[in-house]
């Protein structure tokens, strides 16, 4: 008998054959997903704090528009302002959602029962896009209440415009940035690191770095659309400082900041995710 013979006559290692067996649906991998986002304490905090900052955005508008008769807001302008109170906290969601593998380590178990990585991580941001839209629709129910209450409250009759160019804008502005959350979350896998770069990014340099040198600084007023998401997108939603009109070069102004603040990290957080070792 001849040695490979022998090898292969001793060789009585047991095998399972996986070949034929189905993958996860990716629908149930998506509700997976949805129900690990909220129900947890901290998921579950995070939404009731931002529904009290909702309900308290709403009473503050109200008493502006009661306290001042020259103020009359629209539906679409309610709608708007009720963004904001639901993009401070909730896309720390969409942080936790892929950085919770790592820090809690319950990717052990999630890579175990879907080995195909990339398939998990596509499931997470897709509850992410349901939950940035989600926040939309909710500040549209919230704005229309707001609506109605300040009609009420002014004896005015409500103004129901909606305008689909600033709607749609609104709505791509609130996806761009639970995306640029999520890609953070990708890149950094940490949830400490990725909170802190996301509101310097987000917040902090907008509004207390790039809003003073807009207001005094020409040259600000040239280079921050470049650099900065939301001063991009400023003219396509009515908020534009100085009354900036939409052009070829505010569009292309806001490809670029898609592209190095969304597109760029979104790619290189998927290679990381893919070549990271879970311990």
């Amino acid at each position: 008998m001849t040695a490979h013979a022998v090898d292969q006559a001793a060789d009585h290692t047991p095998t399972i054959d996986l070949s034929s067996t189905q993958r996860v649906p990716f629908g149930r991998l998506v509700s997976v997903e949805l129900r690990k986002m909220w129900d947890t304490r901290s998921g579950w905090w995070l939404l009731a704090i931002t529904g009290g900052l909702l309900v308290l955005a709403l009473g503050l508008t109200l008493l502006v528009v009661a306290l001042n008769d020259d103020v009359r807001l629209s539906a679409t302008e309610f709608s708007q302002i009720m963004t904001i109170p639901v993009s401070l906290l909730v896309p720390v969601l969409a942080i936790t959602s892929i950085t919770s593998e790592w820090s809690q380590r319950t990717g052990l178990v999630s890579f175990t029962l879907e080995p195909h990585r990339m398939r998990v991580v596509w499931a997470k941001f897709v509850t992410v896009v349901i939950l940035a839209l989600t926040t939309i629709v909710l500040a549209i129910i919230v704005g229309a209440i707001g609506t109605l209450l300040s009609a009420a409250i002014t004896g005015n009759d409500p103004v129901w415009n909606i305008e689909a160019g600033p709607f749609a804008w609104t709505i791509f502005n609130q996806l761009a940035y639970f995306t640029m959350a999520f890609a953070f979350g990708l890149v950094f896998l940490s949830t400490p690191t990725s909170i802190a770069v996301y509101y310097v990014v987000a917040l902090l340099l907008p509004f207390m770095v790039y809003g003073t040198l807009y207001a005094f600084f020409e040259w600000a007023q040239d280079v921050i659309p470049w650099i900065d998401l939301g001063f991009a997108m400023a003219p396509y939603m009515g908020q534009s400082q100085g009354g900036v009109e939409t052009s070829s070069t505010t569009l292309m102004q806001v490809i670029v900041t898609v592209l190095i603040w969304v597109v760029i990290p979104f790619a290189v957080g998927l290679r990381r995710v893919s070549k990271a070792e879970l311990k």
